[in-house]
C-alpha cells in the first residue's frame, strides 16, 4: 500500500484507469450488442471495443480518480474499520472489505455520474428519467464493478505497484 503522498496518487491513478477501463469495455460491448451475440455473448467481442473503452478510459479516468479522492476512498477506509481489526486480522481480508466498502460507494456514485453524461447530456434523455436510468445503471454495473474491482484491478495494480517499489519479493 502506499506510504508517500507521491504513491498514493500513483496508486489512485493507476486504480482509476483499470476500473474505468474495465467498466467501459464492459458497457461498450453491451452498447455494442456483444453481449446478445447468439452462442458467443461477451466471447465475441471485437478490438473496435477496447479502442472504444480505451478513448472514454481517458477522461473517465480524471472522474473516477477525483471522486475516489473525494469520497471513494475515505468510504472504503470506513468500512473496513467496521468489518476488521487491522491489529488482529489478516491484512488481506482488511485489504479486501477497504475494496468492497470502496466499491458499495463509488459504483453507485459512478453510475450516476455516467447516466448523467452520457445519456443525459450525450444521449438526449429526459432529466426525469434520471432515477430508473441511475438505478438500471447501477443493477448493470455494481456486479461487474465488484468482481472486476477484486479479481483483476486491484490485483493488478497491487501487483504493478509493488514491483515499482521493489516490494515484489514479500
Amino acid at each position: 500500500m502506499p506510504k508517500t503522498k507521491t504513491q498514493g496518487i500513483v496508486f489512485g491513478i493507476l486504480m482509476s484507469f483499470f476500473m474505468a477501463y474495465g467498466m467501459e469495455v464492459y458497457n461498450t460491448s453491451i452498447r455494442m450488442g456483444f453481449n446478445l451475440a447468439k452462442g458467443l455473448g461477451f466471447s465475441a467481442i471485437s478490438y473496435a471495443v477496447f479502442w472504444e473503452a480505451l478513448k472514454e478510459s481517458v477522461f473517465m479516468t480524471v472522474i473516477v480518480y477525483i471522486v475516489s479522492d473525494l469520497i471513494g476512498n475515505r468510504a472504503g477506509a470506513a468500512f473496513m474499520k467496521r468489518h476488521c481489526d487491522p491489529e488482529k486480522d489478516n491484512p488481506y481480508f482488511c485489504r479486501l472489505m477497504r475494496q468492497a466498502g470502496t466499491v458499495q460507494v463509488m459504483c453507485p456514485l459512478m453510475s450516476l455520474i455516467a447516466s448523467i453524461l452520457f445519456q443525459i447530456i450525450l444521449g438526449g434523455m429526459p432529466l426525469t428519467r434520471l432515477p430508473a436510468i441511475w438505478a438500471g445503471t447501477l443493477i448493470k454495473n455494481l456486479p461487474m464493478a465488484f468482481f472486476w474491482n477484486m479479481f483483476a484491478a486491484a490485483p493488478l495494480v497491487h501487483l504493478i505497484f509493488d514491483k515499482w517499489n521493489g516490494r515484489g519479493e514479500e
